[in-house]
């Protein structure tokens, strides 16, 4: 049985109670525990402006609550537009920081040079989820589904609930002879971004495409956001789309193929697959790109995981904006912020390692 995210919520408090962080009022933070007391005193002000994924959304909203806590003189705004148009108001130097579901590009990166002082942006992560395959079927809670079926339904090749391939892995299910209606994202999405990502490293024939923030197959329903696309599951039965497990609600979710078995969605089955990620090649220093493994062979390990990050400047034009951004960050990746996060939205905490690397980036920011 799938386990609540949201019940794993001590676990972020735990994993990271060693690398609690100071919100930074000055340019020389230390990843040590006892810089949580600091962050009560913390001596910043201003107004800080993020904008872009929206499976932060409810993780940020618990980030400034808790940030307003520690910061009482700054006011931070985060408007959740997807991770593309996120990126696109960032580079052209409307907001702080992007929240983005896929690390950016290359090409991204170098056009960050015209918004960054002296230097390109980088990536941080700052949110962990599993991505959620969820269907709307009376009387079904969970599917095993195979990466090729899946593909196979998107693309519109697999049309039935009670399809051959769909019936093989779920022998015990009373699958319905139902027309399926796949939901993607209509806008700009990294969590299409990771789906499709997926689904091209997991079953390449099925899926040929490269992975790409823009839904690359025509037909199907579409919604804006994730909130567009929760809306056409809940008014459709028969409908499956992908989502941020946060969002999963009383949908059924699909159990996806890991290892010799099925693994369903949880917040420590996405940190298995994290744990084992590594820093992408060839990227700016302290940029934390992770290249995430889509094929497991854990069967315990969740292979559909969102790693959502913050793309931030080395350095910033104004000097009060850096000191925002690194104190609203390392807020975020703190003990305090990831089990808050845990508990308004059931992600996965970030573990011990890539939060010390995470602050030592912050560190450098000016």
């Amino acid at each position: 049985m799938r386990k609540s995210i949201k019940s794993l919520a001590v676990i972020a408090g735990l994993a990271l109670t060693a690398t609690s962080l100071a919100a930074c009022g000055s340019d020389n933070a230390t990843g040590s525990a006892d810089n949580s007391k600091k962050m009560e005193t913390v001596d910043i002000s201003g107004k800080l402006a993020g904008a872009g994924a929206s499976s932060q959304k409810d993780a940020v909203d618990a980030w400034k609550a808790g940030f307003s806590e520690v910061a009482k003189n700054v006011e931070v705004t985060y408007d959740p537009t997807g991770s593309g148009a996120g990126v696109t108001t960032f580079l052209q130097g409307g907001v702080a920081f992007a929240g983005t579901d896929q690390a950016l590009s290359s090409e991204e990166v170098e056009k960050s040079a015209a918004v960054c002082k002296d230097s390109k942006a980088i990536n941080l992560p700052v949110y962990v989820s599993p991505v959620a395959v969820a269907f709307n079927l009376e009387g079904i809670k969970t599917l095993n589904l195979k990466a090729e079926t899946i593909a196979k339904i998107f693309r519109g090749e697999i049309t039935k609930w009670n399809d051959p391939a769909i019936a093989a892995d779920n022998a015990d299910a009373k699958l319905p002879n139902a027309k399926i209606v796949a939901v993607h994202r209509a806008d700009q999405s990294g969590t299409t971004e990771n789906f499709t990502d997926y689904l091209h490293a997991a079953a390449p024939d099925a899926w040929p495409d490269e992975p790409s923030k823009d839904w690359p197959v025509a037909g199907g329903e579409s919604g804006d956001k994730t909130a567009g696309v929760v809306d056409n599951l809940k008014k459709t039965v028969g409908a499956i789309g992908y989502i941020d497990a946060s969002q999963a609600g009383d949908f059924g979710t699909v159990a996806l193929k890991a290892g010799d078995g099925f693994v369903e969605y949880s917040a420590e089955a996405a940190a298995k697959v994290v744990e084992s990620a590594e820093v992408e090649e060839g990227r700016e220093k302290n940029d934390l790109a992770l290249k995430l493994n889509r094929t497991p062979d854990d069967p315990e390990a969740y292979p559909l995981v969102l790693v959502s990050y913050y793309a931030v400047c080395p350095q910033y034009k104004d000097a009060n904006t850096a000191k925002l951004v690194k104190a609203w960050v390392n807020y975020v990746v703190s003990a305090d912020g990831q089990k808050k996060a845990a508990e308004a939205a059931g992600s996965a905490p970030l573990g011990a390692e890539i939060t010390k690397k995470i602050t030592a980036a912050l560190d450098e920011i000016k």
